[in-house]
């Protein structure tokens, strides 16, 4: 049996590479003849500059930026060349305002003036060499509707007159309303009911940002999706780029079963996220898509429109989300060797 295995990483445990390790590991251990092949993945958030750097060749870039709370951090970016001769930047936001970034005894404090400065810097460091600029957005800790990024772009004045800008966006959220940055994502980067509204009432002040408030993936990072769209940005999804240049469809078409997984398969998973656009290809050649993730919380029938076949929680195979956690990689090994019993022939 051939099998396919293309994860996203696991929230703040394990990088899409090592969790593409521990399944193969687990599946190996149940079912040592079947051929199994690596895929990573990334959906704009973190490992973006991972995944990307081992498919292009690139080469990664490092720079001493402004963090989300204002001091310096170590970042990276991607400079690769196209295949038709383009110079690329591909920029991973989370690198430079990570949610990672902030420490959670902070964050109910940080959350309303985190900034993504350091973005905007990152993109600064790339414009000299590059034709391109891709920005990943996703597993960010702010919610400034990309002002720092502006204002960092404005301060070093920089001229994007002639470069393609690419938002390459993990969620089709718009910037405002019950779904949009602040009421769907802020809560999670530590903001109160009060201080979501205050954030939401902040995003909407941002007059730059009403002609594009709408568009899918506008919401996307805290308002840094809307903040490169003022700039002129293309949207595209961020598991679709990473789909194309890992060459996924080719190992699709070559595989039995593919696993796919990530930290967290909630709802948030079927809007536009990498496990979306790993089952939508596997249900074009119809073979089977599984699940793994850490938790998960979709049901079957929504799983299944999506185009997963079944899902398994780590934390519910352990025994609990504190188990899981505790040793990552021993319980995601652990599970993938009971899916291998499950579905290979």
């Amino acid at each position: 049996m051939r099998v396919l295995i293309a994860p996203d990483c696991f929230g703040g445990t394990l990088t899409a590479r090592e969790a593409a390790d521990a399944i193969a590991t687990g599946w190996h251990e149940a079912k040592p003849d079947d051929v199994v092949v690596q895929r990573p993945l990334a959906d704009g958030g973190p490992g973006f500059v991972d995944v990307l750097q081992a498919a292009t060749g690139g080469d990664v870039r490092h720079v001493t930026v402004t963090g989300p709370l204002g001091d310096p951090v170590e970042a990276r970016w991607l400079s690769s060349v196209h295949t038709d001769g383009r110079r690329v930047a591909y920029i991973e936001s989370a690198e430079a305002c990570g949610l990672h970034l902030i420490p959670a005894e902070v964050r109910a404090e940080s959350c309303e003036t985190a900034t993504t400065r350091g973005v905007g810097e990152l993109i600064a460091a790339a414009v000299a060499d590059n034709n391109v600029i891709t920005v990943g957005l996703g597993g960010s800790g702010t919610t400034d509707g990309g002002s720092g990024m502006l204002a960092a772009l404005a301060d070093a004045g920089i001229d994007l007159t002639d470069i393609s800008l690419v938002a390459a966006s993990d969620v089709e959220n718009p910037l405002l309303g019950p779904h949009g940055a602040a009421r769907t994502f802020g809560p999670q980067k530590g903001a109160s009911p009060e201080a979501v509204e205050r954030l939401e009432a902040k995003l909407a002040a941002m007059e730059v940002l009403h002609p594009v408030a709408d568009v899918p993936g506008a919401g996307a990072a805290g308002g840094l999706g809307a903040a490169l769209l003022s700039l002129g940005a293309a949207v595209t999804s961020g598991a679709g780029l990473v789909r194309e240049l890992t060459g996924l469809d080719t190992a699709l078409d070559d595989a039995d079963i593919v696993l796919t997984g990530e930290g967290s398969f909630d709802w948030q998973s079927l809007r536009g996220k990498l496990i979306t656009a790993v089952a939508s290809g596997a249900a074009d050649r119809g073979i089977p898509c599984i699940a793994i993730a850490g938790q998960v919380s979709v049901g079957r029938r929504e799983m299944g429109a999506a185009g997963v076949q079944d899902a398994y929680s780590v934390s519910e195979h352990v025994g609990s989300v504190q188990k899981s956690i505790a040793d990552a990689r021993k319980s995601l090994v652990a599970t993938a060797r009971h899916v291998a019993r499950q579905w290979s022939r």
